[in-house]
């Protein structure tokens, strides 16, 4: 009897862990944008949360962590590889504070992914990126963004 409700108690833990992980695993492309990303990015991997990503070139070192100052490179494009955004200026990289809130989720995520150098083609879901307002005239609403992303810099100040 005592077998049994360890068994019992034990299965009732799995499950109850097992449902947040279930739910942090659900689709966050609309279903027309999964389609697509699929057949175009089959090789691409995805976290947990959603994003997509290739690493396009390996980096080195520490990753960066909320504070840290970082400078990147990036083009950003609709899924019809339209250019909305873009910084390639290495003189003059695009610079900000990680976890600041002052770029999208999508890309907060991705660089505490990301080592010095390293490349990566990543793939944000809507509600990771502008969500259901977009960011006219540029950005649709609801609108899945593709980006190549640089880390060239991490500062700790």
């Amino acid at each position: 009897m005592k077998t049994l409700v360890k068994l019992f108690f034990g299965l009732w833990m799995v499950g109850l862990f097992a449902v947040p992980a279930v739910h942090a695993q659900r689709e966050k492309l609309p279903p027309e944008d999964l389609a697509f990303v699929e057949k175009t990015w089959p090789e691409a991997k995805k976290t947990n949360t959603g994003i997509r990503y290739i690493v396009m070139r390996e980096g080195q070192g520490d990753m960066p962590k909320p504070g840290d100052k970082v400078g990147v490179l990036y083009v950003g494009r609709l899924l019809d590889g339209k250019v909305f955004d873009q910084n390639q200026d290495k003189e003059n990289p695009f610079t900000f504070r990680v976890r600041r809130e002052m770029v999208i989720e999508g890309w907060e995520q991705t660089l505490q992914l990301m080592k010095r150098g390293e490349k990566r083609l990543v793939i944000i879901p809507p509600e990771l990126a502008y969500g259901t307002r977009g960011q006219p005239p540029k950005i649709p609403r609801r609108a899945t963004l593709v980006f190549e992303i640089e880390l060239l810099d991490i500062r700790k100040e």
